[in-house]
């Protein structure tokens, strides 16, 4: 189930900080990037939490079983009992990816992971067939999917999980680094590892530096 791609551990055992993983995903993939509490980068990879499989099954298999862009080119026939059931399968291919993502970042640490930062997710209906039926929900349901499994493996590992604010972010990384100019950092950081250094990665590593001070 894991798929890693653009992997780099950068530093070396000598780092004993308890350290935290900054989260920016996209569809079923997920950029993680880990820095000591200092701001030291230590890993920046990719990860695929699902492989094989429909990666917006809320967003296009749902709303299709509900009458919603079914005159698309790319829509087929489905019904919502099978719409329920991929969402699930999905859902729980999803879990596996996750965890699977966590404990090979931790085992290519030589220092302990102690929280992740995640993008906070917006409040949904309750149950797979609320969400599909709600073309709002249905619109983020995958996303908030993804980054809930990321969570859940999180918490089983017993990290501390951050919801961050990606407006916000980055003014609360500047307070980790204790004012210092945050895009310096982050583009000093980038040139340390090299390409790609883009705005996601960016990003995770803002809500990774933000969460290590909240620890």
């Amino acid at each position: 189930m894991l798929d890693v791609k653009g992997e780099g551990t950068v530093a070396g055992s000598r780092v004993k900080h308890v350290v935290a993983v900054g989260v920016a995903e996209h569809g079923n993939s997920a950029v993680l990037v880990t820095v000591a509490r200092g701001g030291e980068l230590l890993d920046r990879r990719r990860v695929d939490l699902t492989r094989d499989m429909p990666t917006h099954p809320y967003h296009h298999e749902g709303s299709w079983a509900v009458g919603r862009y079914v005159n698309s080119p790319w829509a087929r026939a489905i019904s919502l009992a099978d719409a329920l059931a991929l969402v699930e399968r999905v859902r729980d291919a999803a879990l596996r990816g996750a965890r699977e993502s966590l404990d090979a970042l931790a085992a290519a640490l030589p220092e302990p992971i102690g929280s992740i930062a995640i993008r906070e997710c917006p409040k949904l209906p309750l149950t797979i067939e609320e969400r599909i039926r709600d073309s709002r929900a249905a619109s983020v349901a995958d996303s908030v999917m993804y980054r809930e499994a990321l969570a859940s493996a999180a918490g089983t590992r017993g990290w501390s999980v951050s919801w961050y604010d990606r407006e916000r972010v980055f003014r609360e990384a500047t307070v980790a680094l204790g004012g210092k100019n945050v895009e310096v950092f982050l583009q000093a950081m980038g040139r340390s590892i090299g390409p790609p250094w883009q705005a996601k990665h960016k990003l995770a590593a803002a809500a990774a530096l933000a969460a290590g001070v909240q620890r």
